[in-house]
């Protein structure tokens, strides 16, 4: 028998086998058929046994409400009926089964709420067995609920969180398509089973686990909200110890989160709660200011570390996009947290005044790196400054993109500087000199920026001092006059600032430059083709002539030479000094030649003493201020 039911294998099929086989394949299949009624019979005996148990609750439900009705309105407490022990058996029975209890139609629910009220108009009798048996029902139900509770508010569509930011600023807040079928990340299915479970939790006397539950579920999906934009907590400790760059690369999420809580998160976590917790107002403000309270010093503690950290130039951009971000998003809150929120204004406002009074530290601080800046080796060429381009180029950004915010610092600043002068910044303790820009309708920014330029000055002045050729370091001056003067004409939010007196008198100070540039080097070169001394007794003494053109090539050719290795490179300054070296040289020069060059005989001694024609001069002082090596060979024929 056993080898009829072993499996054939495709070699042991043969005809006429298949009746045989077929029939050898159909017994076991007989056999489960034969046992598939007990089985079936068993299923529909838990069926009925569960839909009778269903069913005697659903016609307790009106015994119980009646003699609930009798407990809540006479003043003694009637006898127990059996049917209120039996309706205890069932209801522990059915809690017992540990099987899905909650339900669209609100039965269990309804079955809490008799639980509920039977122990508590009971817990005054002598009753104290069924009065204990129905407190660990009901106990044991509101764990059930209270997990329930947790559940539904764990599974939120995140994704509906952060589609606002997704989308950028002017998006913030959620569309109304989207509003009307989602409420916080719950759908509206979610939201009247969230509201009968607190009520049902509430009236038995769970509110706190309740609370409890929705306090750290909500903050838990808010906190891993802000984790999904890039958020991280950072303490002050941490921000100490970390590197600039990577404390830095945290302030664009933090933020982000910043705004989408102001604008977003807190609107609808205010929403949320009050309709979980409709009918207990008191509950859901309490609840809504312990969650927005928590997130929001969380988002303030990260500013305050941030606050701590070694001051340098570089940070300010950093401090003034934290600041626009506290200020422009105050008023959203006002919406939105009440008057007993004043502490949390006051801690933002607080929060908001120490970085920008670290913003103006930092800013003035720009004057120690000018200051500190103590380097002895001039620049190759007299070309402009390292310390003048990131000081203008710090100033120029600062004005382009943070004025109205710089602006607004400062003033607020001041303020605080007049209220606590032991505070003031030694950059507003300034003397005459330093003030002379000053005047009763300038803004504390524009002054301060002012004496930041005037230091740079000086301090310009005395690296050009390291030059051994009082004309190098007058092309040293020019230089970076020329770059201070440009960035800021080229800014028109400094340049309206600051108005023209600033412009005026550095445009004075480089022609001044000029002028004593052209003195130094081009004016001793036309005291070659003096006339004096060439006459004497009406005759031109030709020893003394071919002095003067001896001692102009020579002359001409060490400027050339010398003058090529500067740096001039401003291409209007370069032009406007080519072309006034030009002016004042090509003529002296053409009418001198023109005058004497017959006196020397023709041929060799004319080659010899006339090395330039006009022609050659003007050639090579397009050579000059390029930053390379001087050479004659470019001499036209």
């Amino acid at each position: 028998m056993e080898e009829n039911h072993k499996p054939a294998t495709s070699s042991s099929f043969k005809k006429g086998d298949d009746k045989e086989e077929s029939s050898e394949v159909e017994k076991p299949e007989k056999e489960t058929k034969s046992e598939q009624p007990q089985s079936q019979d068993i299923d529909d005996k838990e069926k009925e046994e569960r839909a009778g148990i269903k069913h005697t609750l659903q016609n307790s439900y009106d015994d119980i409400e009646t003699f609930l009705s009798k407990l809540e309105n006479d003043a003694e407490a009637p006898d127990i009926p059996d049917f209120v022990h039996k309706y205890v058996d069932l209801v522990e029975k059915k809690l017992s089964k540990h099987e899905p209890l909650f339900h669209d139609d609100g039965s269990f629910l309804k079955v809490v709420d008799q639980i509920s009220r039977l122990y508590k108009h009971l817990s005054d009798s002598d009753k104290a067995p069924l009065i204990n048996r129905i407190g660990q029902i009901q106990q044991q139900a509101m764990c059930y609920l209270e997990d329930e509770f947790r559940s539904l508010l764990e599974e939120p569509d995140l994704k509906q969180e952060v589609v606002a930011d997704q989308h950028g600023e002017d998006q913030s807040t959620l569309d109304q398509s989207k509003e009307e079928s989602n409420f916080s990340g719950y759908s509206y299915q979610v939201i009247p089973k969230l509201n009968k479970i607190a009520k049902a939790m509430i009236f038995g006397g769970y509110e706190s686990e309740c609370c409890e539950a929705y306090m750290v579920t909500r903050r838990n999906i808010i906190d891993e909200t802000l984790n999904k934009l890039g958020y991280e907590k950072i303490s002050i400790d941490e921000a100490q110890k970390m590197q600039w760059e990577v404390l830095e690369k945290n302030i664009p999420p933090w933020i982000k989160a910043f705004k989408q809580c102001t604008k977003v998160y807190f609107s609808n976590e205010c929403r949320l709660v009050e309709t979980v917790f409709s009918g207990y107002p008191s509950l859901s403000t309490n609840l809504f200011s312990n969650i927005v309270r928590g997130v929001f010093l969380q988002l303030l503690n990260f500013v305050e570390a941030v606050a701590t950290i070694k001051r340098s130039t570089e940070k300010l951009f950093k401090f003034l996009d934290i600041y626009d971000t506290l200020r422009d998003n105050l008023s959203s809150l006002d919406g939105v947290l009440p008057k007993w929120a004043e502490e949390l204004r006051n801690e933002m406002t607080t929060t908001r005044c120490r970085i920008g009074e670290m913003a103006i530290f930092i800013f003035c601080d720009l004057e120690n790196a000018i200051k500190s800046d103590t380097e002895k080796t001039p620049v190759p060429g007299g070309a402009v400054h390292p310390l003048t381009r990131y000081t203008m180029n710090y100033l120029k950004y600062a004005c382009d993109e943070y004025k109205e915010t710089i602006e607004k610092v400062f003033k607020d600043h001041s303020k605080i500087e007049r209220a606590n002068s032991t505070n003031k910044p030694r950059s507003y303790e300034g003397d005459s000199e330093k003030n002379k820009y000053d005047d009763e309708n300038q803004s504390p920014f524009v002054g301060q920026v002012l004496r930041i330029l005037d230091l740079l000055d000086s301090a310009l002045e005395a690296k050009s001092k390291l030059y051994k050729d009082i004309a190098l370091s007058c092309i040293f001056m020019m230089n970076n006059g020329r770059y201070m003067l440009q960035k800021i004409k080229s800014s028109a939010e400094i340049h309206q600032a600051m108005k023209d007196t600033w412009c005026r008198k550095t445009s004075s100070d480089l022609r001044n430059y000029h002028q004593t540039y052209k003195r130094e080097t081009w004016m001793k070169l036309l005291g070659c083709l003096n006339v004096e001394g060439l006459n004497v007794n009406g005759k031109v003494v030709k020893p003394v002539l071919k002095e003067r053109f001896k001692s102009f090539n020579a002359m001409f050719d060490d400027i050339h030479r010398t003058q090529s290795l500067w740096v001039v490179n401003d291409k209007q300054l370069q032009s406007e000094l080519r072309v006034s070296i030009s002016a004042i040289v090509i003529p002296a020069y053409r009418s001198f030649l023109a005058r004497f060059s017959g006196y020397l005989d023709p041929g060799r001694q004319t080659e010899k003493y006339i090395k330039f024609q006009p022609e050659d001069i003007e050639t090579f002082i397009d050579d000059l201020f390029d930053g390379n090596s001087g050479s004659m060979s470019r001499k036209k024929p």
